[in-house]
């Protein structure tokens, strides 16, 4: 599969094929929770050592955001196939919600004509 401009189905599909190399398969549901809430962790700590007061140690290894975020939607993606669930679909429903309740809530940017 091409490494660029996936769709969220294909991206599906290939961890799918990924994970369905082996005996074990898809995590239960409460581990898959466990190792998301894990990365999300690992997550908040490169941020912090970016943006926040707490700077790395000269031994501590170089990770990158981008690197924390890709563990993120690989553990979401199996989260998401394990219980069957089309993120794409997911996306839009929730995307639709914005749109609709929560469509005065910001301040908008101003475009010319307005």
């Amino acid at each position: 599969m091409e490494n660029s401009n996936k769709t969220m189905k294909q991206l599906q599909e290939e961890v799918d094929t990924y994970i369905g190399q082996f005996k074990e398969g898809y995590f239960s549901p409460l581990a898959m929770l466990a190792r998301m809430t894990e990365e999300l962790g690992e997550l908040a700590r490169e941020v912090n050592h970016y943006y926040g007061e707490k700077p790395k140690k000269a031994t501590e290894k170089e990770n990158t955001i981008e690197e924390e975020l890709g563990d993120m939607l690989f553990v979401l993606i199996c989260f998401a196939n394990s219980l069957n669930i089309d993120l794409e679909e997911a996306h839009n429903r929730v995307m639709e919600k914005f749109n609709t309740r929560d469509k005065n809530r910001w301040t908008r940017i101003e475009t010319e004509g307005e």
